[in-house]
C-alpha cells in the first residue's frame, strides 16, 4: 500500500512549523515539519509522495541552496519556496532550481492551502506518469534480442514482410515474434504499441 502523500515543511522558526502544521491539518492534510534539512532528509525518500514548503533563511544553510541537494538525491517533490525577505535574484534561483512556486511571508492561509493542493495533484500525476514508463521499461527487458530486433522495427512502422527482408527471416517466423512482442508489451496492435512507447516518454520527460 503507498504511504498517503504528505506537506513536508522546512523551517527553523518553532513557531511558524506550529502554524503551518496546524494549517495543513486543519485542511485534512498529513504535515510533517522539521528544523532543516539533514532532519527531513532522514524522515523522506524519492519514494515518499507529497511536496514540501520550504523556507529560503535557515539557520545553518540558504533554502535555495537546499533544493539542489534534494534534486542530486533523487527527490521529485515539487517544491514552495516561502520567505520574508523575497527578492528577484532569490526568485530566479529557486525557479531554475526547479521550484514550484515562490512566495512572500506573511502567505494568505487560503492561498498557500490552494498552493500545496496544487502540488500534490501534480506530484501525484508525476508518479503515475513514471510508474507507467517504468513498466513499459520493464516489459522491454523482458524480450529476447531477436524479438527487441522485431519490436524496433515495428516502432518504425515497418511491416511483417518489411521486416522479414531486414532480418533475413521469414514473414511466418516474424509473425511469431511480433505475436510474441505484442504478448510481453501488452499491447494488441503496433499502433497500440507505438502509443505505450510515446506515453513512457512523455513520463520521463515529465518527471526528468
Amino acid at each position: 500500500m503507498n504511504p498517503a502523500p504528505t506537506v513536508f515543511v522546512i523551517d527553523d522558526d518553532e513557531g511558524v512549523r506550529r502554524s503551518l502544521e496546524s494549517l495543513g491539518k486543519s485542511a485534512g492534510l498529513p504535515v510533517q515539519a522539521f528544523a532543516d534539512g539533514p532532519e527531513f532528509l532522514k524522515a523522506c525518500s524519492p519514494e515518499t509522495p507529497g511536496c514540501l514548503v520550504l523556507d529560503v533563511r535557515l539557520r545553518n544553510s540558504n533554502g535555495v541552496d537546499l533544493i539542489a541537494d534534494f534534486r542530486e538525491r533523487g527527490l521529485i517533490l515539487p517544491i514552495i519556496v516561502i520567505t520574508a525577505y523575497g527578492d528577484v535574484p532569490t526568485a530566479t534561483r529557486a525557479f531554475r532550481g526547479g521550484a514550484l512556486d515562490f512566495l512572500e511571508k506573511p502567505v494568505s492561509p487560503r492561498k498557500l492551502i490552494e498552493r500545496i493542493r496544487e502540488a500534490l495533484e501534480i506530484d501525484g500525476r508525476q508518479r503515475a506518469a513514471a510508474a507507467k514508463g517504468a513498466a513499459v521499461e520493464q516489459r522491454i527487458a523482458s524480450l529476447t534480442p531477436r524479438e527487441r530486433d522485431v519490436h524496433d522495427l515495428l516502432l518504425q512502422g515497418r511491416s511483417s514482410k518489411q521486416i522479414a527482408e531486414t532480418l533475413d527471416l521469414s514473414v511466418r517466423t516474424v509473425e511469431g515474434y511480433r505475436r510474441e512482442v505484442f504478448r510481453k508489451m501488452q499491447v494488441v496492435s503496433a499502433a497500440d504499441l507505438i502509443r505505450s512507447h510515446f506515453l513512457a516518454q512523455t513520463a520521463a520527460a515529465g518527471t526528468a
